[in-house]
């Protein structure tokens, strides 16, 4: 069964953390007594310090005392929320060389280190005194590897955890290596012992004291082996050290080579995005002149460079590798001289296609700061759907409803890339982010999109960017509804029939957008159906605007019955899960799972396939919750930076720009083409006020639509999948753009 909750975190093995047991205890008992460090031998042999099991350590006043997973190692102490995430997340170290233990009652240690205090609670007083054996001894351990150590400082920016770890494997190692050089002198100083012993007794072999003499003959026999036996056991202790970390450094190496390869294939992009837009300015340079900067992904397939430079930042162990920027900018090079010969030859055969794609627009002109007075407005609107009520074009921007349904093509090289995998399990991952990615352009968005006129529609033809043609068209009016279908060269088709329901509470807006999304990929088959969230915008009346996404979506392959389950979490200001959290669960046939999505609405997704399952502890309502194991997390999508001087511009991205701007050809009742939308994008709101009666003369008509009206472009259907009834292309559109023959489009404007 699908999971109650899961918590993920980024590493190459990771698990959903159990909640705490118990409520919050009372504080942590007064200590009763100070345990002093135990007396130091003389010779210091190998004693393995290594102790790990479950503790309780308190947290705060909220939670309590939260169980972790503590190890003892190389004098450092350090817990995890799981086992999973030693490979990968370190909670905390305590570095026990400075530390101070003390025990109070009822199975509780203190441990006091750089001016923090760690309050510990173990299960039982037998395992309590086991830590604290344990600490001790790795204590007195730790000091003595401390004296002995070689304070020369380190001048690589390496970090703190790491620093500590890493001095303390190499001073366990040179203790080792002092302990055999110990041995080795003692071995060397007690066989010339025996040996001048053994000469002796050769000497007065049947002399009156010769059982004198084989006694200290067996004696320094005996001293020779205990020696040998303790020079073996440094031996085999420090072969037993140097194995457990090559393992941990093999599996560091591997790692590194995997971000290596990773690195080799962005750069591959880099390069050939670079000489693509190097090789377009050579064949027409004018047309660049004025242009400050190229749209994120125009020039390929896909964006992985945004991918790849933002999961950087997140991976410290990557940037401190040394040499791999030299390598990087060393593969950097050779893929650029591949592409530059590669363009060369198609230029030197003539075989080269590539026609020089038109330059969008990145700017409109900056929003005119208007006040308005909500309440006098909305005082009369609690409780109404607001489709129904003619509003100020302050309440605007300047692009339609259905512009806004094509912004949701923002991101279709997930669906290119999707189109292009061979697992259908892969390929829901990516549906997932898509369906994701769709509101990353609304959390500044917290204007409406004009309402569109009854048969206004609106085409976005981006076959030689993106290679995708959209069109939408509004298809009823009571109930508002638009009808979108979406064909792509790359190998998928998108269509919808969406139908909003807002409603105003007095303190938020909800916009409620019912109807399905149909997906369909060429060469699979596999055809993926999900549905939209709710939409709420927070502070109608008073206070800073802000919206948020709440609610479930459940994608399914009706193809393969293949589901994801996705959660788009409410924001509460008394939580602690991160703003915008969306989760999620890919799961066959079967109801097996076998990825977890992880990330926010507004920045990333992340998918981890899960290589264990596994019953946890229940959780305060008595459920049982399942605890999954995953490998190292993948990037799925990452949201592009908005443009330059986005805040001035309705926070439009790169897309949005471009949305309205004039196209030559396009239908009568093209969303471009009406009046008060334009002359509130130029910045003319007061006529754009006065232009909107045609807005408010379609609201006047509405009683007076015809019974069965039939749209231009689109037909009703009843969907064999959902049994739904549905609006779907009919087709036509981009013939009659050819012919330029529009005289079944109404007149609207």
């Amino acid at each position: 069964c699908r999971p109650t909750s899961s918590s993920f975190a980024p590493g190459p093995a990771r698990a959903a953390a159990a909640t705490s047991p118990a409520p919050p205890p009372p504080p942590p008992p007064p200590l009763v007594r100070s345990l002093p460090s135990p007396t130091l031998p003389g010779l210091h042999l190998p004693c393995p310090d290594a102790h790990k099991g479950w503790l309780f350590k308190w947290t705060n006043y909220l939670k309590g005392y939260q169980r972790r997973w503590f190890v003892l190692s190389n004098g450092l102490l350090s817990y995890y929320r799981t086992q999973a995430e030693m490979a990968h997340t370190c909670r905390g170290t305590i570095p026990l060389a400075t530390a101070h233990i003390e025990v109070g009652d009822t199975c509780h240690f203190v441990l006091t280190s750089g001016g923090r205090s760690y309050h510990l609670k173990a299960t039982s007083e037998g395992e309590c005194q086991r830590w604290v054996s344990a600490l001790q001894q790795a204590k007195a351990n730790a000091t003595l590897l401390m004296h002995h150590s070689d304070d020369s400082g380190d001048e690589t920016p390496v970090p703190q955890e790491e620093r500590a770890l890493t001095q303390g494997v190499l001073k366990t190692l040179a203790n080792k290596l002092e302990d055999l050089g110990t041995c080795n002198e003692l071995i060397g100083k007690h066989g010339a012992a025996l040996q001048r012993s053994l000469s002796d007794l050769e000497d007065l072999r049947g002399a009156p004291d010769s059982t004198d003499k084989v006694k200290a003959v067996n004696e320094r026999a005996t001293l020779f082996r205990i020696t040998s036996n303790a020079m073996i056991n440094a031996c085999r202790d420090f072969l037993d050290v140097a194995e457990s970390h090559s393992r941990r450094w093999q599996k560091t190496l591997h790692y590194e080579r995997e971000q290596r390869h990773h690195l080799e294939e962005t750069i591959e992009q880099l390069a050939k995005q670079h000489n693509s837009l190097e090789r377009a300015w050579r064949e027409n340079p004018a047309s660049y002149a004025g242009v400050e900067r190229t749209q994120e992904g125009d020039t390929s397939d896909e964006n992985e460079e945004a991918e790849f430079f933002d999961a950087v930042e997140d991976s410290p162990s990557f940037i401190t590798t040394p040499g791999l920027l030299g390598h990087a900018i060393h593969i950097h090079v050779c893929y650029q001289m591949f592409a530059l010969s590669f363009w060369d030859l198609q230029d030197t055969t003539g075989t080269n296609q590539t026609q020089l794609r038109r330059t969008r627009r990145s700017r409109i002109p900056d929003k005119p700061n208007y006040s308005l007075n909500l309440w006098s407005i909305m005082k009369n609107c609690i409780g109404k759907d607001l489709s129904k009520i003619p509003m100020p074009v302050n309440f605007n921007e300047p692009l339609s409803m259905l512009q806004r349904l094509t912004e949701d093509l923002e991101y279709s090289e997930l669906l290119d890339r999707a189109a292009r995998c061979g697992s259908s399990l892969e390929q829901m991952c990516l549906v997932a982010a898509f369906s994701v990615s769709s509101y990353s352009t609304t959390v500044h968005r917290t204007a409406k999109p004009f309402n569109p006129l009854l048969g206004e529609t609106y085409e976005l033809d981006r076959l030689d960017e993106y290679g995708y043609r959209s069109i939408s068209e509004q298809v009823s009016h009571h109930p508002p509804a638009a009808a979108h279908h979406v064909t792509s060269q790359r190998g998928w088709t998108l269509w919808q029939h969406i139908t909003i329901d807002s409603k105003f509470r007095g303190k938020y807006i909800s916009v409620m957008p019912l109807g399905n999304i149909h997906l369909q990929f060429h060469s699979s088959g596999n055809h993926y159906v999900w549905s939209k969230v709710t939409s709420t915008v927070h502070n109608i009346i008073v206070g800073k605007l802000w919206i948020d996404q709440s609610g479930d979506i459940d994608i399914v392959n009706t193809t393969t019955k293949d589901t994801c389950h996705l959660k788009f979490s409410p924001y509460s200001y008394f939580s602690r899960e991160v703003p915008r959290k969306v989760t999620g669960v890919v799961e066959d046939k079967e109801g097996a799972a076998h990825y977890i999505l992880s990330g926010t609405w507004d920045d990333k997704m992340e998918s981890a396939k899960i290589v264990e399952s596994s019953q946890g502890c229940g959780g305060s309502e008595g459920k049982q919750k399942t605890v999954y194991q995953t490998l190292q997390p993948k990037l799925l999508w990452k949201k592009y930076p908005l443009p330059d001087n986005a805040e001035n511009m309705h926070f439009f991205s790169s897309l949005a720009l471009t949305l309205n701007e004039p196209e030559e050809g396009v239908a009568p009742t093209d969303s471009r083409l009406r009046p008060d939308q334009r002359l509130m994008e130029v910045g003319l709101w007061d006529e754009a006020q006065a232009n909107q009666a045609l807005e408010e003369g379609e609201y006047l008509d509405r009683s007076q639509d015809i019974e069965g009206y039939l749209p231009a472009w689109f037909e009703r259907r009843t969907d064999e999948t959902t049994g739904e009834s549905i609006y779907v292309y009919r087709g036509g559109y981009w013939e009659a753009k050819e012919r330029q023959d529009w005289s079944q489009c109404p007149e609207i404007f």
